[in-house]
């Protein structure tokens, strides 16, 4: 018998696969960064359909099989893509997952990156504009650090995106975008 994991995950990336499957990249706090197989979500009317849109974080229940990772069931949680009013905010957001796709390479079971990318996401949701662009070099300089691939101080905890903390990192731009290119520059890729 398979193990079943329940868990929270926020989807960064969807894969058509086939007719009516897909391949969805899912970051949980628990399993860490996990490509999974939904079968028949892509089908008109599908259940889990709204469950696993991009940039959806949803209650999991998840597989494990001998060919990877299955998604058995979702229920919505909370809908990042529709609170981003904008496309800007959806971009930025984008930016970071690709981002984070880019720099794992398979699965990762990292368990800061979980609450680095709900904190972004609520930042976006709920800070203006003005503040987005320090929101996401922050971001950034914090998904390089929990890779291992920055080792400089940044301020704040894991998941918080204040307006006084933004501030600071706007301040202090050029050198947080000169670490995030070094570190990306690392990572070899």
């Amino acid at each position: 018998m398979r193990h079943k994991y329940e868990t929270r995950g926020i989807v960064l990336a969807r894969t058509a696969s086939g007719e009516a499957n897909a391949f969805v990249t899912v970051l949980t706090p628990s399993v860490g960064l996990i490509r999974a197989h939904a079968q028949g979500v892509r089908r008109p009317g599908a259940k889990l359909a709204a469950a696993l849109a991009t940039f959806v974080e949803s209650e999991l229940m998840l597989v494990r099989g001998k060919d990877g990772w299955r998604i058995a069931g979702a229920i919505l949680f909370e809908n990042w893509f529709v609170r981003m009013h904008s496309r800007a905010p959806r971009t930025r957001a984008a930016r970071l997952s690709r981002l984070l796709l880019r720099l794992v390479a398979g699965e990762v079971q990292e368990p800061e990156l979980f609450p680095i990318v709900t904190g972004f996401f609520e930042a976006l949701a709920t800070l203006p504009e003005d503040a987005h662009d320090a929101a996401e070099v922050l971001a950034a300089l914090r998904v390089l650090a929990a890779l291992g691939l920055d080792t400089g101080r940044i301020p704040g905890e894991t998941s918080v995106f204040t307006p006084a903390l933004l501030a600071e990192v706007k301040a202090q731009r050029a050198e947080y975008v000169a670490r995030i290119n070094r570190g990306i520059d690392a990572s070899g890729l």
